[in-house]
């Protein structure tokens, strides 16, 4: 079982040092089961992209925009969102970290 918090802090510092202000890790992989760490640098931006069937983001640290025709929301460390299954796109507002849980098939 992976250390959340310390994985979180190593990939916030891996996104600092990175050209486009990202890092990620699949930590869970079980069948359709996906849970990743993905930490953005303040300004950073994942661009709008598809929607699985089902997904949420769990903001560990710092402030993030979920993006989208449904989803224009702010979410602060410890808010947990469902995302909507339509395209969409994630903003980091400060230094951020999030889990972000996703099933890839029903």
């Amino acid at each position: 079982m992976s250390d959340i918090i310390r994985l979180a802090e190593d990939h916030l510092a891996r996104a600092r040092d990175d050209p486009h202000g990202r890092s990620a890790e699949l930590v869970v992989h079980d069948g359709p089961l996906r849970q990743t760490v993905i930490a953005l640098s303040c300004g950073a931006v994942l661009e709008e992209h598809n929607a699985p069937p089902a997904a949420g983001v769990h903001v560990l640290r710092g402030l993030v925009r979920l993006t989208g025709p449904a989803a224009n929301r702010e979410l602060g460390a410890g808010e947990v969102q469902s995302i909507p299954r339509e395209r969409h796109g994630l903003e980091a507002l400060d230094d951020s970290v999030v889990l972000l849980t996703t099933v890839t098939g029903i």
